[in-house]
């Protein structure tokens, strides 16, 4: 893929925001950060689809035990706009009772989504339960709960690449581009 530093998806412009260098240095240390905590636990990674499926093969790469590695599917975007409701595309089907679970999200934004998910997930009794998000918006956070592990803090802004897309364009773009 191209590391132009502006790209066009649909009818929108772009503009590079982090690079593919930056990216995959700060995923090898956030694997570092769980190598210390679950390195002999051998944890589930827990992608939420489809944004989290290029961090999640990073991530668990990353890590350096024996893992396992699952997908959800959670819903709570159309275009370029939160709906503000949650849908479970597809359901853990992955038995995590007295499992360690590590979540793995590609962006927190209001935080909806992992909030009304994690009491779901609690009635499963895991062992414990971390959350990796790649990006995290700060200033949009509206729901609190416990990130354990971040990627990298953004503005408010919205931004396509490395997993995210607009309107399912430009999840293969190797960097972050942020909206122009």
């Amino acid at each position: 893929m191209t590391k132009s530093q502006t790209i066009k998806a649909h009818d929108l412009s772009f503009e590079l925001m982090l690079s593919e260098e930056k990216i995959l240095a700060r995923v090898e240390e956030m694997g570092k950060e769980l190598n210390e905590r679950y390195v002999s636990k051998n944890p589930i990674f827990l992608g939420v689809l489809n944004g989290a499926f290029i961090f999640m093969a990073d991530l668990a790469r990353a890590f350096e035990g024996p893992c396992e590695v699952s997908f959800i599917k959670l819903s709570s975007y159309s275009g370029l706009e939160s709906t503000g409701d949650v849908a479970t595309v597809i359901g853990l089907t992955t038995d995590v009772e007295n499992r360690h679970v590590i979540v793995v999200e590609d962006i927190i934004d209001t935080g909806k989504t992992m909030h009304d998910f994690l009491p779901v997930l609690k009635k499963m009794n895991p062992a414990s339960v971390a959350f990796a998000t790649f990006l995290l918006k700060p200033d949009a956070i509206k729901y609190e709960f416990p990130i354990d592990y971040i990627g990298f803090e953004i503005p408010n802004k919205f931004v396509i690449g490395y997993g995210l897309d607009y309107s399912e364009a430009a999840r293969n773009l190797r960097g972050i581009y942020q909206l122009k």
